[in-house]
């Protein structure tokens, strides 16, 4: 629950005290405060005009933003209808169910082009888009603005990114440019446009509390973090800057209770600005691929494997035959840098490759151990599919299970039941990458973090610095680790390896 903040300021000579309900609002209407007043007032003007002028100044310059942003901010309604099971009756079947989802989008293009998040029209069978069209400044009338409904298309979508665009038939459509991400600043003041629960039109404001967050180390995004409240609706909406600029697109909170709690999202517009010409052109995102999966680097990665340095990104995975392969890159290699620029996290790795033409070739800067090493590799545009057909592996899955002294395969230290993989079992189990280790049939109920961390049919292959060779073998590496030494699993998942860190007790 937020507390009010009781701010005192100097307005004109004149003491003002003023109720807010958030620090974050009384920081932003401080600052705001003192650059209008700095410099702006005489001497001679009274204490109470003072104060009045520089608050009407401030609201004004508020005023005219959003009036200014407001027009080029659309509502987005999908809808759709999917399969979903029905157990009623004690019978269980399928049902067709329909659903529908209301976000945000801005125009970018007064030719009808709309960017918005692509989780707000995902599979989706209709788009609708609103428009608000009545410039009406009356509060009274502007609760039931004027707005025009227009069918929407979907020219092009990115799940991995969350960017969509979408097309309406329209033309001179108010539409907003993007701002330079390069100059955003942590403590900068925002603006966050959308329909948070359908309430079309709202705007809130906050600050920037981070220029590049990385919710989970291994997306492919970085985020900008604010305290301008965002909630369900506004995703897809502008986060604009005090010159009415797109700087981000809210796409995603942190929330316990669902609603907002100051932890918002939003993709940074350098990276709508690359995506975007893609998805209008091509209709999905194309980027070069050497044919290798990476991991951003934690200190739990560092502590378990033994890496030279803290810095950069882990090679998790090289695709067999691949570019990368061919050049010599290795699991558990440390990328530094992509032709001379630094490749501090997930992000910059990737956005390294953005642009870049099938037969150009990019050099990367690796740590091996001790040595370091240049390697060049071929960039391709080809999408390299790491899955193995797991849907195959259930019987195999199931049939383990069935085992006589299943208690005999539980790693209580994981909570889960694992089998070794003999030649055997190695059969049963059509694109194992590596044929060897222990593959998890189950999980312990009540196993805590753990069992979102790891799921049956994964099959651990090292623990730290150690191949698991089998349950005992992996029982007795657990415990033996020395007292606050991370447990760092690698494994194979859907055909692909992996880093898992485990938080152990």
């Amino acid at each position: 629950m937020q507390r009010n903040v009781l701010v005192t300021a100097i307005l004109g000579g004149k003491k003002v005290r003023l109720m807010l309900a958030s620090r974050g609002r009384a920081l932003c209407l401080l600052f705001a405060l003192s650059v209008l007043t700095a410099g702006k007032l005489p001497a001679q003007t009274s204490n109470h005009a003072g104060s009045s002028d520089s608050l009407h100044q401030f609201s004004s310059s508020v005023e005219a933003l959003v009036g200014r942003v407001s027009p080029s901010v659309v509502e987005v309604e999908a809808s759709g209808a999917r399969p979903v099971e029905d157990d009623s009756g004690g019978n269980t079947g399928v049902r067709i169910a329909r659903w529908r989802s209301i976000g945000s989008g801005v125009i970018v293009d007064p030719d009808g082009y709309i960017v918005t998040n692509a989780h707000v029209v995902s599979g989706a069978q209709r788009i609708v888009v609103v428009l608000t069209s009545s410039t009406d400044r009356s509060p009274l009338r502007s609760a039931s603005m004027k707005s025009r409904t227009a069918k929407a298309s979907l020219v092009g979508i990115s799940e991995e990114i969350d960017l969509a665009v979408l097309k309406i038939e329209a033309h001179g459509l108010p539409a907003l440019s993007m701002g330079d991400y390069g100059h955003l600043r942590q403590g900068q003041v925002v603006f966050a446009f959308g329909s948070p629960g359908g309430l079309r039109n709202s705007v809130t404001m906050g600050v920037v509390s981070a220029v590049a967050r990385q919710p989970n180390p291994d997306s492919r995004t970085a985020y900008i973090q604010t305290d301008a409240p965002i909630n369900g609706g506004n995703s897809g909406g502008p986060l604009v800057d005090i010159d009415g600029t797109i700087v981000g697109l809210n796409t995603l909170i942190l929330t316990q209770g669902g609603g907002s709690e100051g932890i918002g999202f939003a993709i940074p517009s350098d990276i709508v600005s690359l995506v975007y010409p893609q998805l209008r052109k091509y209709g999905c995102l194309r980027h070069g691929e050497i044919g290798a999966a990476i991991q951003g680097i934690t200190p739990d990665l560092v502590a378990a494997l033994g890496l030279p340095g803290d810095s950069g990104v882990i090679v998790s995975d090289v695709v067999p035959g691949g570019p990368a392969d061919v050049a010599g890159l290795k699991v558990q290699d440390q990328v530094i840098s992509v032709d001379d620029n630094p490749a501090e996290s997930v992000p910059d790795f990737f956005l390294s490759f953005f642009n870049r033409l099938p037969g150009d070739h990019t050099k990367l800067m690796v740590l091996r151990g001790q040595e370091k090493l240049l390697i060049e590799v071929r960039v391709t545009e080809q999408e390299y599919d790491f899955k193995a057909p797991r849907a195959e592996w259930d019987d195999s899955l199931d049939a383990l299970l069935d085992l006589g002294n299943p208690m005999g395969h539980l790693v209580s230290e994981l909570g889960v039941v694992g089998v070794e993989i003999d030649k055997k079992i190695a059969a049963m189990l059509p694109g194992l990458r590596k044929p060897s280790g222990v593959i998890i049939v189950a999980t312990k109920t009540g196993a805590g973090g753990l069992g979102k961390l790891l799921e049956p049919g994964d099959v651990i292959h090292a623990l730290n610095r150690s191949l698991v060779t089998s349950v005992e073998n992996l029982r007795t590496g657990l415990e033996t680790l020395e007292a606050e030494t991370p447990a760092v699993l690698q494994i194979e998942r859907n055909g692909r390896f992996l880093y898992v860190a485990l938080p152990m007790d």
